[in-house]
């Protein structure tokens, strides 16, 4: 069957050119192959043996199209350390990894806990071109748990942020997380949690457990970060409001969401690509590659989230992208800030452990790292405040009339982790030298295409 979109309903000429893209042979969220086109931002039609004279024809035989990744938690460091990272070269790496939105995390210097801040990081996400990029602002001023931010001023800016967090520190007093529950429930916001807390985690070198007792390294217990899952899930019941939980590591953990959802609170969590693959044991090298917060669980951890991730008790994967320059990680274990790449390997990492374990379809990955991250960070069907095109976003649909944000990629390959390939300015990746499934091939935003035969346009 072949869909149609209402051509008149947009303008192929704003902002993208007249460029259409007919693309033959796709096969979406893994079905049988059809062709595709687009036209200026908008998916026109979908159907066998479309005819587009004129159009750019790319010849995708056998790749699976997904709609364009949504990262809730990625660190682009600009301002203030683009040392390591800068928007445009994060959002290249995004861009390379099948990427068309992603959230910048807070912590940057200055820190995003103003409207001119978050205002900055938009703008240079618009400027870069390779995906959208949505600011996080923070919830306490300076990120030092004291009092809240501008939470509203973010919210009401161009940037129009609505999810929140301060992330690499946790919100560890119990009446300032209400206060921000409260504040954001007025704008349908979400408090993102770094679900850590600190008096048990004071010194933390690794997770506390048989790996840490035999290297003689200080441990970080998985009931600091349960703990505070248990408390702000309370607190979102009570207040009525979105809860988001970062990068969740921890079989305990899962079980605490399972709970609060069965409560019907609106709580909704993530995990990284690398707690759903790597565990503790690689800590025994002294590697500081392998240093990330939350750290690196056990095996039975890796396990749960997997189950977790499968059967939506996880909502989404997020990559919690943190690079770093050498002269913060390259150093011993203690001395070394934690933090991994992963904005060029999580769909890879992905397709490893969920697709081709048999835990998720093509389709259930495309709702893990498109669909459902859309919906928690904002991003409706509809009209999205982020774009200047008018475009209809509809993030995670593939139908016609949704916007054409689109990855293709290549089940079929394989390929070795180059760090010194990698688009970002840091090289801090776990993958080095591994070989791994999947390769994105192209990537469309809004009916442009921002990476061609696997490499930037």
């Amino acid at each position: 069957m072949t869909q149609r979109a209402n051509v008149a309903a947009f303008d192929p000429g704003n902002g993208n050119g007249n460029a259409r893209w007919l693309l033959r042979g796709v096969r979406p969220l893994g079905a049988a192959a059809v062709d595709m086109l687009l036209a200026g931002p908008v998916i026109v039609e979908v159907g066998p043996g479309l005819s587009a004279p004129g159009a750019n024809v790319l010849d995708a035989d056998g790749l699976i199209a997904l709609p364009g990744l949504v990262d809730l938690h990625t660190h682009l460091r600009e301002p203030g350390r683009e040392d390591a990272e800068t928007v445009a070269s994060g959002t290249r790496a995004a861009a390379l990894g099948g990427f068309t939105t992603v959230f910048a995390m807070a912590n940057t210097e200055p820190v995003a806990d103003t409207a001119g801040v978050v205002e900055q990081v938009w703008r240079l996400g618009q400027a870069a071109g390779h995906c959208d990029v949505c600011p996080v602002g923070a919830v306490t001023e300076g990120l030092r748990g004291a009092r809240l931010a501008e939470l509203g001023a973010m919210a009401s800016s161009a940037a129009a942020v609505r999810v929140f967090s301060d992330d690499g520190n946790c919100v560890s007093d119990a009446v300032l997380m209400r206060r921000a529950l409260e504040y954001v429930k007025a704008f349908d916001g979400v408090i993102a949690q770094h679900a850590q807390e600190p008096r048990l985690t004071e010194g933390a070198q690794m997770n506390e457990g048989a790996v840490s007792a035999r290297l003689g390294l200080p441990g970080w217990p998985a009931a600091a970060e349960e703990a505070v899952i248990a408390r702000d899930a309370l607190l979102a019941g009570h207040v009525g409001s979105r809860l988001h939980v970062c990068h969740v590591s921890t079989a305990g953990s899962v079980e605490i969401l399972r709970w609060a959802k069965s409560k019907g609170w609106r709580v909704t969590a993530e995990v990284t690509p690398h707690h759903l693959l790597l565990t503790d044991e690689l800590a025994t090298s002294y590697d500081p590659v392998y240093k990330v917060n939350p750290p690196l669980r056990t095996a039975t951890d890796v396990e749960a989230l997997r189950a977790g991730l499968a059967d939506g008790t996880i909502d989404c994967i997020a990559t919690d992208h943190a690079p770093h320059a050498p002269q913060d990680k390259e150093t011993e274990w203690a001395a070394a800030r934690p933090g991994m790449l992963g904005l060029e390997t999580a769909l890879s990492i992905a397709i490893m452990t969920m697709v081709e374990t048999g835990l998720l379809d093509w389709a259930g990955l495309a709702d893990r790292m498109a669909g459902t991250p859309a919906r928690i960070g904002g991003l409706p069907a509809g009209h999205s405040p982020r774009s200047t095109d008018g475009s209809r976003d509809m993030a995670g649909v593939l139908s016609a009339g949704a916007a054409a944000n689109v990855v293709l990629v290549d089940p079929a390959a394989r390929w070795t982790v180059d760090p010194a390939a990698f688009a970002s300015r840091s090289r801090n990746t776990p993958y080095a030298g591994r070989k791994l499934p999947g390769r994105v091939q192209a990537t469309f935003l809004r009916g442009r295409p921002t990476v061609l035969d696997g490499k930037i346009v």
